[in-house]
């Protein structure tokens, strides 16, 4: 299986009020956006191009959302990157690049 190009662990997966999972996993491969609850079940997934994302700006530096067929889930990530060879998560700006690079669209 090939690397992920983008992989982010810890990370509280909401929607509207309800939190889905507070040590979910975030990932782009092969041109899909997957997310994952911490035990590897996947909440929702779709190709990059179909996925609609943003950072809110009343909300913290650490949170971001994401639409993913038609659903939109609010995803808080590391506020910052975690030092190379420690867990955690990547920063919301490193998401949003490698979504970005990978063929998404951004903003709502």
């Amino acid at each position: 299986m090939a690397e992920p190009e983008f992989a982010a662990t810890g990370v509280r997966i909401g929607k509207r009020l309800r939190s889905l999972t507070r040590a979910g996993q975030v990932r782009i491969n092969d041109g899909r956006l997957e997310l994952l609850t911490s035990y590897g079940t996947e909440i929702d997934s779709a190709p990059v191009q179909a996925v609609r994302v943003g950072k809110p700006w009343f909300a913290p530096h650490d949170r971001a959302l994401a639409e993913v067929n038609g659903t939109r889930y609010r995803l808080t990530l590391g506020d910052h990157d975690p030092v190379p060879g420690e867990p955690g998560p990547p920063s919301v700006r490193a998401f949003l690049e490698a979504l970005r690079s990978a063929g998404g669209r951004q903003r709502f």
